[in-house]
């Protein structure tokens, strides 16, 4: 009920632009743009150079400032469900730069079949989805598949995995902690393999830091035999973003 008055309201009541708070529109031209993907490309945890072990390439939409910042903490925090939209386009851009989306994109207009994106969201602790009322990972998730289906791309939700332990709350620690937290935390549902068969996975989250929730979801999908092409996210620190022409070459085999 929550999550329904959340969205009528926002699509009924004029607001200010959740991204720079101007104007009376959800977000305005300029925030728009800068949740337009143009910048997006790989990324790299900014506190251990080569990440936590086990944590794949990973691409992001747009940095994590200004705009892309407020509107994220607006649908993540406070609800405001219509962002979903601009966000999905973001991770949409974001899963587009990967290996397996670039691969996607070549044959947009195939349909389904092997080589479908199968975009997996990174599941939050229920305690989490009650305070929030809804999951902010697995809403922008489905709007970037279904705009990533608008441009041809077969891609789909698959929501794969769940958490099997209670975890702490990641706010305040840092990478070691989120390690140890985190640590055999997640787990894929039973069915895994038959609902991902024949596609190529995808994680998917809002933001990276320290890459601890994105290697414990690729360590989850892997003990169930599930092979783990890459992640997307919506945004990640500046800094993080890797310069093509100085990563390595094994930086390279994906998001470029």
């Amino acid at each position: 009920m929550r999550g329904w008055w959340q969205e009528l309201a926002g699509l009924v009541l004029p607001s200010p632009c959740a991204g720079c708070g101007a104007g009376r529109e959800l977000v305005c031209a300029g925030c728009r743009d800068a949740l337009g993907g143009a910048g997006a490309g790989p990324v790299r945890p900014t506190e251990r150079r080569a990440g936590p072990v086990g944590l794949p390439p990973v691409c992001a939409g747009a940095p994590y400032e200004g705009a892309v910042r407020a509107v994220l903490l607006a649908h993540k925090e406070r609800g405001a469900l219509p962002l979903a939209g601009p966000l999905g386009a973001t991770l949409a851009a974001a899963v587009l730069r990967t290996g397996a989306g670039r691969a996607r994109a070549g044959r947009a207009g195939a349909g389904a079949g092997p080589g479908e994106l199968l975009l997996v969201p990174v599941p939050s602790a229920r305690r989490t989805l009650r305070a929030r009322g809804h999951d902010p990972a697995r809403r922008t998730a489905l709007a970037a598949s279904a705009r990533l289906r608008r441009e041809g791309v077969a891609a789909r939700v698959v929501p794969v995995l769940r958490l099997r332990r209670r975890v702490a709350d990641q706010a305040g620690l840092g990478a070691r902690e989120r390690l140890a937290n985190l640590s055999g935390a997640l787990e894929a549902v039973r069915a895994g393999s038959r609902l991902t068969a024949g596609g190529r996975i995808l994680l998917v989250d809002d933001v990276i830091t320290t890459g601890a929730t994105l290697a414990e979801a690729a360590r989850a999908l892997r003990a169930a035999g599930l092979r783990v092409e890459e992640a997307a996210v919506v945004a990640a620190p500046t800094e993080s973003f890797v310069r093509i022409r100085s990563t390595t070459r094994a930086d390279q085999k994906s998001c470029e």
